[in-house]
Parts: structure tokens; C-alpha cells; sequence
């Protein structure tokens, strides 16, 4: 019998309990691999975890999913680490300081961002290191010491980075009007799509594919941190950000474009880009006016730059764009242009004006 009362069934070498899904035996230098890394072997069934955690099975169950590790049934495969994370996270629940659906939802955002972390990690950083430097070697020999290593010293840059993004999303909060700015915000939002990718993948390798991929991701990434706005997501083709401002998203949205001209592997890139309240949750926004962002994207030419009405007047609000470009006043520093461009209907959202935005050049 097993601690839930039913019958036991013997976890095999492996740690998969007999009866269950057959594999080959695992590698014993992968389990020590496992064992540095988790800083504990396997010890605990679900339930016995659970138990140890004093957290209802149920619970712990929702936890586990949420955070994306897979069903294990009652295999003897979980740690005192597990225990520990189990127990402090039902802790917050239990002190008050987290609804239980709010810790579900911790679970969850941690799980899904680290675990696209590791993947990262072990596909474009770790591959290459633990390559066997000498025949007979196996990357898993060449990977332990090195994981020993680094471990710590990434662990740490881990924390520093998260530490940095919270205070900086702590502030951003802090400083909201009102509460309800907290959730529904008023931000630009803008995507930017590489012109052509689905032809690109018909004719390029896979290898030279990822690398366009990754060159794409890496170029953006860095241009709108520089900037000031923040990522939301990549997708490949396209990737998704906002700023506090209509400028900030413009100025951002001209340099990736800009940036990618410049580079003769890169193809056309189109931007769209609209501004109004979003809902954010769990690091992504939604609403109509990411909509709108991502409906302009589609329609815009290659290298242009596509904004709303609302983008649009607070630009000139702000005196960064003129309300015409009929004016004449020279001593007025206006950073971008706009061309208005045919009414047009956008499903979905009904008729919208998009505007042209680009950079205006000086003395003009």
C-alpha cells in the first residue's frame, strides 16, 4: 500500500512505477546530472510530497500544473526541493498574502517563463559548451563539471535580473493614477512583422532559418529596451511591445525598421501601432487596442509604419508631430510626420484612418 491507501507499485530503476509507461533505463550520470541541479535526489511520490508539504493533494496538483511539470503518476520522482517550494508557496496562500488563485497564477507565469529559459539555455548556450572536447567522451561526462560551475553563478544572475524587472514593474505600478490602472492601462502597442517570412521558410535551411529567427528577436529585443519600451512576446516573425508613450513607440517602431534596412539577410519589416487602455495579465496585454496594433500591422507596407488616430493626437499633443504638415513654423522641433491614408473597413473594429508615421527630416 502507498501512502494514499492503495496499492503500491514499485518504482523500477528508472523511476517510473512498474506497471506505467516503459523507458529505457535512465543514465546514472544523468540522474547525478539531475541531482546537481535540483540539489536533491528523487525521494517523494506526488502524495508523499504533498504530505511531507502538509498541502492538500488536490493543491498540489493545480500547483504543479500550473508551474508545467508533467504527470508522473506515483513515480518516486520528486525531491526535497519540491517539498519546500510546495510548502512555501501554500504558505502565502494560507498567510493571506495570496489568494489561492493568484499563487496559481504565479505558479504559472514562473513555470511557462523559466521553462522557455532552460530551453534557450540547453538548444543555444549549454549544446555548444558541452560538446566533447576528445573522442570517447560524452557530452553528459563534459556537462556535469560544467553545470557545476555555472550553476551558481547563473542562479544569481537569474535573481539580479528578475530583482531589476520587478523594481522597475513595481515602480510603473506605484506611480498609476488609480488602482484600476493597475490592471486596464493606457499604453502604445505596437507589432512589428517581418514581410514575407512564410516564403522565407520554403527556401531557406532550418539552421539558416533559426539564425534569421534569433538575429530578428535579438535586434529587437535590444532596440526597445534601449528605448524605453518593453517586450511583451516574440513570435518568430513578429514580436509584440508597448511604451508608456507615443513617442517612445514611434521612435522604437522607426529605429526597428531603420535597423533592419541596413541589413542585407534581413527582409522588409511592417509596423503597426495603436494607442489606448489594454488589460495586462500575467506579463501580456489584451483588448481592443492591441487588436487594432496587430489589424494595422497586417496592412501596412513593407517598411512603414502604420499608427491609429488616438497615436496620432497624442503626438501632436505632445508637440512631437505637427497637425499638419501644412504648417510652417520652423522653431517648433517636431521628431516625426504623419500621412493620413485612406478610411478603411478592419474586421472586427469597423473603419478606421491609419496614419503614415515617419521620421521628419530636418528643416522640414
Amino acid at each position: 500500500m502507498d501512502d494514499s491507501g492503495t496499492p503500491a507499485e514499485e518504482p523500477t530503476a528508472d523511476g517510473e512505477a512498474a506497471g506505467g509507461t516503459a523507458r529505457a533505463e535512465e543514465d546514472p550520470l544523468a540522474l547525478r546530472i539531475e541531482q546537481l541541479i535540483l540539489g536533491a535526489g528523487r525521494q517523494y511520490t506526488p502524495f508523499q510530497a504533498a504530505r511531507a508539504a502538509d498541502v492538500p493533494m488536490e493543491l498540489a496538483a493545480r500547483f504543479w500544473r500550473a508551474m508545467g511539470f508533467a504527470d508522473i503518476g506515483q513515480a518516486r520522482a520528486l525531491t526535497e526541493t519540491d517539498v519546500i517550494a510546495l510548502r512555501r508557496l501554500a504558505g502565502l496562500v494560507e498567510a493571506g498574502l495570496l489568494s489561492e488563485a493568484m499563487a496559481v497564477q504565479v505558479a504559472r507565469s514562473t513555470g511557462q517563463t523559466t521553462a522557455r529559459l532552460a530551453e534557450w539555455q540547453i538548444d543555444s548556450f549549454l549544446e555548444g559548451l558541452t560538446e566533447p572536447p576528445e573522442p570517447g567522451m560524452t557530452r553528459t561526462e563534459v556537462a556535469y563539471p560544467l553545470v557545476e560551475l555555472l550553476l551558481p553563478e547563473l542562479q544569481e544572475f537569474l535573481v539580479y535580473v528578475w530583482r531589476r524587472q520587478l523594481a522597475a514593474a513595481t515602480g510603473r505600478v506605484v506611480q498609476a493614477a488609480d488602482d484600476e490602472e493597475m490592471v486596464d492601462r493606457r499604453l502604445a502597442v505596437a507589432f512589428a512583422d517581418l514581410v514575407g517570412f512564410t516564403r522565407l521558410t520554403r527556401r531557406l535551411e532550418e539552421e539558416e532559418l533559426g539564425e534569421l529567427v534569433e538575429a530578428f528577436e535579438t535586434t529587437a529585443a535590444d532596440l526597445v529596451a534601449a528605448h524605453g519600451g518593453r517586450l511583451i512576446k516574440t513570435l518568430g516573425d513578429e514580436v509584440l511591445y508597448v511604451a508608456d508613450d507615443a513617442g517612445t513607440a514611434a521612435e522604437i517602431g522607426l529605429r526597428l525598421i531603420e535597423t533592419l534596412a541596413n541589413d542585407a539577410t534581413m527582409p522588409e519589416l511592417r509596423v503597426g501601432m495603436a494607442l489606448g487602455t489594454v488589460t495586462t495579465r500575467m506579463g501580456d496585454v489584451f483588448g481592443n487596442t492591441v487588436n487594432l496594433a496587430s489589424r494595422l500591422t497586417s496592412i501596412a507596407p513593407k517598411d512603414t509604419v502604420l499608427v491609429d488616430e488616438a497615436l496620432r493626437a497624442e503626438l501632436v499633443a505632445s508637440g512631437q508631430a505637427p497637425e499638419s504638415e501644412k504648417e510652417t513654423d520652423d522653431a517648433a522641433p517636431y521628431r516625426f510626420a504623419l500621412q493620413p491614408l485612406y478610411q478603411r473597413p478592419v474586421r472586427g473594429l469597423g473603419v478606421v484612418e491609419p496614419w503614415q508615421l515617419s521620421r521628419r527630416s530636418p528643416g522640414s
